[in-house]
């Protein structure tokens, strides 16, 4: 079965491609981090020069170029797609709604001081609760839902300061 990925260059660039296209690739290892390629009759000589095989991002110098590759598959698409990306939100102070659903609970209140990991409110969705967490430390600063709301994907839901 033919596989598509989403190849993300530099943050900047995105472009798609199948597994058959991958595996014509005109690619010869030269050493144990060094390729000869050839593409539409140009040579190349690329470097893997450090890689991060579990988040799937490579440094890779093409032609004395660095440049930073992340390749995403069909599930990391899928997940990016539900909103569930994560590392994204991390550091902002906007808590907004992974997906639709009922406010179910709400644990905390404008004022509260929360750790990181603690959970904030209570989203039903899809008939599974769902808790959502504080992605760090610090201070309800507003609450933007109350018990019973119906809320869509995306939707502020608490501020943090």
């Amino acid at each position: 079965m033919e596989q598509k990925f989403k190849v993300k260059v530099n943050d900047s660039l995105d472009f798609s491609i199948r597994s058959d296209q991958a595996e014509e690739l005109d690619l010869i290892k030269t050493s144990p981090s060094g390729y000869h390629i050839l593409y539409k009759n140009k040579a190349f000589r690329a470097e893997l020069t450090s890689d991060d095989f579990q988040n799937k991002q490579y440094n890779i110098s093409i032609n004395s170029n660095t440049y930073r590759v992340k390749i995403l598959d069909e599930l990391d698409l899928l997940i990016e797609k539900m909103g569930f990306s994560s590392g994204k939100n991390k550091k902002l102070n906007h808590i907004k709604a992974p997906m639709p659903g009922i406010i179910i609970g709400v644990e905390i209140k404008e004022g509260d001081s929360v750790k990181e990991g603690d959970t904030l409110l209570i989203l039903e969705a899809m008939k599974m609760e769902n808790a959502i967490t504080s992605p760090k430390d610090g201070i309800i600063k507003s609450i933007n839902i109350e018990l019973n709301d119906t809320v869509e994907k995306g939707k502020l839901l608490i501020e943090l300061e």
